[in-house]
């Protein structure tokens, strides 16, 4: 770059890249996710709830990165769809339970050729998803610290 004013085009712009690529793999899932009838968010939440069932709205929300009023909407219409039961605890009213229905539980086997569907598309070797996810996983790391000293 020999100028200052080249760092302001938006090809430049690695926040603009992630945009457009989380955007891009967000449209290749939906035809595969549309078989289970799931959208992305909820597929996400599903994956949380796959691997770990019983838990609150709270630790999927910091799973997912997502705060409960997005969160809380997105397990209603699931729960509506027979995904899941909400249940609010005895011991506190201010904490709500998630837990996979037995037809949550059985679109995991469904959902099992989501990735392997996913890699052809992206056509892209073990090794490259595995060096992405790392540099993905250190950017995260990286921008929550400065997230966390700022406030």
């Amino acid at each position: 770059m020999q100028d200052a004013a080249d760092w302001l085009k938006l090809d430049v712009q690695l926040c603009f890249r992630l945009y457009a690529a989380s955007r891009s793999m967000t449209r290749c899932y939906q035809p595969l996710l549309a078989e289970l009838g799931l959208t992305y968010p909820q597929y996400l939440a599903m994956l949380v709830l796959w691997e770990e069932d019983s838990l609150t709205v709270k630790r999927i929300g910091e799973r997912l990165q997502l705060d409960s009023g997005t969160l809380t909407p997105l397990l209603k219409r699931m729960e509506q769809a027979g995904l899941l039961q909400r249940q609010r605890r005895i011991e506190n009213e201010r904490e709500v339970r998630v837990c996979l229905t037995d037809a949550g539980k059985a679109l995991k086997e469904k959902a099992v050729a989501v990735p392997q569907a996913l890699f052809t598309t992206l056509n892209l070797t073990l090794e490259e998803i595995s060096q992405l996810s790392h540099l993905l996983d250190k950017l995260l790391h990286n921008t929550a610290q400065t997230a966390a000293g700022s406030e």
